[in-house]
């Protein structure tokens, strides 16, 4: 489990974060999204109908125990986290929409991860004591949300300072991963040692499914190749250390360490896998773009002497 210290400095980290990310838009961003929100929907739909329902199967399917379910169910139902954004730049998607994606997810969880984790968890039929709060998740995200505000007003108020916290805020995102694994994993690898195989496979089949099937359904509703591949980036990376601090609060002892199995196993798998995604789709979007300009260059025939 995690320090009291690790708690709250992840709690800091995450506020700096949200800063970031709010600093990455303007209110002139949301009004332009919103004229042709398509992309933003189908995002929307594919992290809060796949993703939840996805950890949920996995956890029935694998016969996961509660602790560990609990765990996989409240990842399943997270937003989006600002690591998505940076491997969406790097795969060449679509930067805008996949930041609109994240924020917007991030702005309606404080209602929907709590109905989700209620329906589910139901579903599940977890006992009591495993049963995480509406309040709890309701508290954390409210206070969350007041950075993103913040960081909306400071984009607006300096276009320069935005920008910089918006690369503080995104390179943080993974900091936040390095440093959940670097102070739990050291003090745990003996029970990562005796974890069975259907703990990784659900920690490390949730984001790669939930990539496929975000990728599948944004074709299936007419999006494009770039675009789709953004939400499907978008919806299998999930906000790992928002769930890890929602755990921390909620957890304590033998059982925090038991919920917290699945969420540090992700974000330590999701960085992985992202990355030799993102490279295969930089690969793909590049040979579509060097196709394309082909495309434009007029054949020219040789003139003829007359």
């Amino acid at each position: 489990m995690l320090t009291e210290l690790e708690t709250r400095l992840l709690g800091v980290m995450m506020m700096i974060i949200m800063l970031g990310m709010g600093a990455s838009l303007t209110f002139k961003d949301f009004r332009i999204a919103f004229r042709k929100p398509q992309g933003i929907l189908v995002g929307l739909l594919c992290q809060y109908a796949i993703m939840p329902f996805l950890g949920y199967l996995l956890a029935v399917l694998l016969g996961l125990p509660p602790a560990v379910a609990v765990g996989l169910l409240l990842m399943g139902c997270m937003p989006g986290g600002t690591t998505s954004n940076i491997f969406t730049y790097f795969s060449k998607g679509v930067l805008a929409l996949s930041i609109m994606m994240t924020v917007c997810s991030t702005l309606i969880a404080v209602l929907m991860v709590p109905l989700l984790l209620s329906f589910y968890g139901g579903m599940l039929q977890v006992s009591s004591e495993y049963v995480i709060p509406a309040g709890n998740v309701a508290q954390v995200l409210v206070v969350l949300l007041v950075p993103t505000v913040i960081g909306i007003g400071l984009r607006k108020w300096n276009p320069n300072v935005g920008a910089s916290l918006e690369l503080i805020g995104a390179l943080l995102g993974v900091l936040v991963i390095l440093f959940l694994i670097g102070s739990w994993v050291p003090r745990n690898w003996q029970l990562l040692l005796t974890t069975p195989w259907p703990v990784y496979f659900a920690a490390i089949g949730l984001g790669l499914i939930g990539m496929t099937l975000g990728y599948l359904l944004s074709r299936g509703l007419r999006q494009d190749n770039r675009r789709s591949r953004t939400i499907a980036l978008e919806t299998g990376i999930q906000n790992g250390p928002l769930a890890v601090l929602i755990v921390t609060l909620t957890f304590s002892g033998t059982m925090q360490q038991q919920v917290l199995l699945i969420p540090v196993l992700y974000s330590l798998f999701i960085v992985l896998s992202s990355a030799a995604i993102t490279i295969w789709f930089r690969k793909i979007t590049t040979r579509e773009e060097l196709t394309r300009d082909q495309a434009k260059v007029p054949t020219t025939p040789m003139a003829t002497a007359t």
